[in-house]
């Protein structure tokens, strides 16, 4: 599994050599896969979080490894995004039970 450093923002460029992607590949995923959602910094620079670093591997494993077409990546991403929100929200609601 690729290590993602403990940072907040990375530029492109650290993205790309996190991921082993090309700046243009990432540049291209942004605008097929709408979840991936670079902020812009004062220097109209992308940065990118680490949900989007995760986001990134997902995608590449899917179409790479998995041999998915665009489209079966983007319903996949999709139902991967589902469970990881169901999966807090029960770690959330646990939480709060075994606070009261």
């Amino acid at each position: 599994m690729t290590q993602i450093p403990e940072k907040l923002y990375f530029k492109i460029g650290e993205v790309a050599s996190i991921t082993k992607v090309k700046p243009y590949v990432l540049r291209y995923w942004e605008s097929e896969f709408r979840i991936i959602s670079p902020k812009k910094s004062l220097t109209k620079q992308r940065v990118y979080s680490r949900r989007d670093i995760e986001l990134i591997l997902d995608i590449k494993r899917l179409l790479y490894k998995e041999g998915f077409t665009l489209e079966g990546a983007k319903k996949k991403v999709k139902e991967i995004q589902a469970e990881r929100a169901k999966q807090l929200d029960l770690r959330f609601r646990k939480k709060r039970c075994t606070a009261r």
